[in-house]
């Protein structure tokens, strides 16, 4: 994930959670909030409630490789909140959980182009 795409500063975190509709399942909190800038830009958050430095970072690492697979909708803002129910999850779990809360949300655009077997 690029680093224009990320969201850091704590005013828009608390903004964001404050006014936008939000969706969850077992393991994500996605609050999705329309923009005036003509890029998407997504902010995670991890808790001290899930683990030490070591797993919160490669819990947010793992989210940003999940979420470079797919392009998506220009003009929004989206927190990625992690429950703890991440913790008893594969990485192919993960993925599909959040997927599915991003699907529903209307925030993925389309598919890049990805692989083929050969």
């Amino acid at each position: 994930m690029k680093k224009i795409n990320i969201l850091k500063e704590n005013k828009d975190f608390e903004r964001i959670i404050h006014t936008a509709r939000y969706q969850k399942n077992n393991s994500y909190v996605i609050y999705k909030e329309n923009s005036q800038d003509p890029i998407y830009h997504f902010g995670i958050s991890v808790s001290k409630k899930i683990g030490n430095a070591v797993t919160r970072n490669k819990i947010k690492r793992q989210i940003k490789n999940i979420l470079d697979e797919k392009s998506y909708q220009n003009n929004m803002n989206c927190i990625i909140i992690v429950r703890k129910g991440i913790l008893n999850r594969s990485f192919n779990e993960k993925r599909e959980d959040l997927f599915s809360l991003l699907s529903k949300g209307q925030i993925i655009k389309g598919e890049k182009n990805e692989k083929k077997d050969m």
